[in-house]
């Protein structure tokens, strides 16, 4: 999905470093993640998929086996977009979603003690 589609004043950026973005959608409950050129739409599932299928890429294994080349095929089943990423490019990526979760669990435990603070 191109970012012309998207009006980007409506999102709202959850976590973003220099290889790439993650933004959350209200309006259309999804998320857009912005990464190697490819800005991509996910729902909260897909996203967590997203993140498990790069977590489970053994990036020393993968740079140490010279029987096969640096670059790893990530995707998962229900997932219309693929991404052929370098060793360096899944080490940036992997980044990226460990943020971007670490910023909703962050979110969610501000709420949290909001809540209880004023219950």
């Amino acid at each position: 999905m191109e970012k012309a589609c998207v009006d980007l004043n409506e999102l709202i950026n959850v976590f973003s470093n220099t290889h790439g973005a993650v933004y959350q959608s209200d309006k259309l409950n999804c998320f857009y993640v912005d990464f190697g050129g490819k800005f991509a739409r996910y729902n909260c599932l897909s996203l967590q998929k997203l993140k498990k299928a790069v977590e489970a890429i053994d990036i020393e294994e993968l740079l140490l086996n010279t029987h096969r080349a640096d670059f790893e095929l990530v995707t998962f089943n229900g997932c219309e977009h693929i991404y052929l990423l370098s060793a360096l490019e899944i080490v940036a990526l992997k980044s990226l979603l460990q943020g971007t979760f670490t910023m909703f669990k962050l979110n969610h435990m501000i709420s949290d003690c909001l809540y209880r603070l004023v219950v």
